[in-house]
């Protein structure tokens, strides 16, 4: 295999090799088993638990991500983006504005964004470059979605996107180690339930002031 790369003046330069498909299998189990063990028993689950539930060794589990710093962040970026997929897909595929933004709510519900609440804490870098530019993305999408059932008519009008997301965030946040084992099984429940408060027209006046972005930024 050519290994070497002409420029444009005729000089070789070293080629990056592509990662094999099976390398990327690899390291996409590992992201998908470190997600879910994250959800169910919190971020400091044992890596060795990580490698066997994604039936990797733990030697190729570390040559993908040398310490649990990187696994997790590659699970906060895989997680954001992922969600951030299904605000688009959403907005694409529904005609009506509040529909949209109730299957984006329940799809990201699925992608268990809450998880990753736990995970920024301690010395988690929150200011990495791809994870800022993956966050504005989740941003722009959710605006789009709440501004244009607000636009519509769908959405009352006393609450902001900073409400959306902090109302998401906690009613998708996992407990770990409770002894309640099926309660993901009302997460959906209780969403439709803040759906309909959301709604147009309003059922009730809302204390407080609406939580913009710039509100949520002030407090990370």
């Amino acid at each position: 295999m050519d290994t070497v790369a002409r420029t444009a003046a005729g000089t070789a330069q070293p080629r990056t090799p592509r990662p094999r498909a099976d390398a990327l299998r690899n390291r996409e189990r590992i992201v998908t088993a470190a997600r879910e063990m994250f959800v169910e028993f919190g971020p400091d689950v044992p890596l060795d638990e990580v490698a066997r539930r994604a039936g990797v060794g733990n030697a190729t589990l570390y040559r993908n991500f040398p310490d649990r710093a990187a696994l997790t962040h590659e699970v906060v970026l895989a997680v954001t983006s992922r969600t951030t997929d299904r605000a688009e897909e959403a907005a694409n595929d529904e005609g009506d504005p509040f529909i949209a933004l109730s299957r984006f709510v329940h799809a990201a519900a699925d992608e268990r964004i809450g998880a990753l609440c736990p995970m920024l804490s301690g010395g988690f870098d929150k200011d990495h470059p791809e994870l800022l530019a993956e966050r504005r993305r989740l941003e722009e999408a959710v605006e789009g979605l709440v501004g244009r059932a607000m636009s519509a008519g769908r959405l009352r009008t006393d609450i902001a996107v900073g409400d959306v997301l902090v109302a998401l965030s906690q009613l998708t946040r996992p407990l770990p180690g409770i002894a309640c084992m099926n309660i993901d099984r009302f997460t959906h429940r209780h969403i439709q339930l803040f759906l309909d408060g959301l709604e147009a027209p309003a059922r009730s006046r809302l204390t407080g002031t609406a939580a913009t972005l710039e509100d949520l930024r002030r407090r990370t």
